[in-house]
């Protein structure tokens, strides 16, 4: 079986060698030498001026939401993965749903606004599979209504938009380093916030709120990157711009063999692109799904990334079967019914890319 994606892993004789180090030090947690050498790193690649690495993204954006003390409505997307929305409910916020851009994926910022009311405390957007949202839009609403801004970019490590770092924007951005991104520590992520103060109380969050050994200052959990998983990320951000070149590389394959096919990609914005995924939309949802078993049947796995809408997760409908929620959320309905993201990940062979856009090419 060919896998939508498959994990990066280094040298591992590389891995080994700062194993040994962890041995010596008998130091595996707490802010220990190699995440504090990571975070060094990682502010360097991604040009910010600081970062707190978190054991996952879904802790990183509740840290973000503590950091930020937020309070009642959060306009947010439905077309994501489940922890973005998962994330406001942990903090008792509301989720108040935006509907799509159709070309792009990401929220739409005429509908945010039409979703602002006195209770909105913040816009929580999503770099759908690492494409830029369309980010002055959306700085000019917060900055109009004094909202505060946090972007999902778990998508998007290494993305650039109009010159600058995708993660300069907003108040907070969190990565996530899950063993299916382009860039992972295994299991991990990152957050990291334009202010100080900020990013001060996201720290305080990952370690249960201790200022001092005795000094608890804030609410915190234990959010904390061990070195284990902060020694994967060492030796994987060696090789990370190969593994984007690649990526993209594929991309490209991608659209050349499609060609002439009923499918419809997603528009990007302007950025550096780094193609984490290979979402592709069908005319109907049948034609998705049908594309779907017929790789499955010629052993490539795909997904149906992001579907359902979180907007129409059970409990969002008080255990309701039948789907309530989010009917207004006509663009992100149609992509989610119609989307199917296909293998792609760097050690991919390009054979494989041939032949998977035969099969699709075969049920369209």
């Amino acid at each position: 079986m060919i896998y939508v994606t498959k994990p990066t892993l280094p040298d591992i004789r590389d891995y080994t060698s700062l194993l040994k180090g962890i041995w010596e030090r008998g130091w595996l947690t707490n802010n220990g030498v190699l995440v504090r050498q990571l975070e060094s790193e990682l502010k360097g690649y991604l040009e910010v001026r600081d970062i707190s690495l978190v054991t996952n993204a879904t802790l990183g954006l509740l840290a973000a939401l503590y950091a930020l003390d937020l309070e009642g409505e959060v306009i947010t997307t439905p077309f994501t993965f489940a922890a973005t929305t998962n994330v406001l409910f942990m903090k008792g916020l509301k989720p108040v749903f935006a509907d799509v851009d159709p070309e792009t994926f990401n929220i739409d910022p005429l509908d945010v606004e039409r979703k602002i009311t006195k209770k909105t405390s913040a816009i929580l957007a999503v770099h759908v599979f690492g494409n830029p949202c369309n980010i002055s839009a959306l700085e000019k609403i917060a900055k109009k209504y004094k909202l505060k801004l946090i972007f999902d970019a778990a998508h998007a490590f290494g993305v650039r938009y109009k010159g600058k770092s995708i993660c300069e924007y907003g108040d907070i951005s969190v990565l996530s380093f899950h063993a299916v991104k382009l860039f992972n520590t295994v299991e991990g992520g990152a957050v990291i916030a334009r202010a100080k103060q900020v990013s001060h109380k996201c720290k305080l969050f990952r370690n249960f709120g201790f200022e001092s050994e005795e000094d608890i200052v804030s609410p915190g959990i234990n959010a904390k990157m061990s070195e284990f998983h902060a020694a994967m990320g060492l030796c994987n951000l060696k090789s990370i711009d190969k593994a984007i070149e690649k990526n993209r590389k594929f991309f490209e394959l991608y659209i050349k063999y499609l060609k002439g096919a009923p499918v419809k990609f997603q528009k990007p914005e302007i950025s550096r692109a780094v193609h984490t995924y290979m979402p592709v939309c069908f005319d109907t949802k049948e034609t998705r799904d049908k594309v779907y078993e017929h790789l499955i049947t010629n052993n490539f796995s795909s997904r149906k990334y992001f579907y359902p809408l979180t907007s129409n997760f059970r409990y969002l409908r008080g255990g309701r079967k039948k789907t309530e929620v989010g009917k207004e959320l006509i663009n992100a309905k149609k992509v989610s019914d119609t989307i199917l993201c296909l293998p792609l990940y760097p050690t991919m062979e390009m054979r494989n890319i041939e032949k998977i856009c035969r099969l699709v090419k075969e049920v369209c």
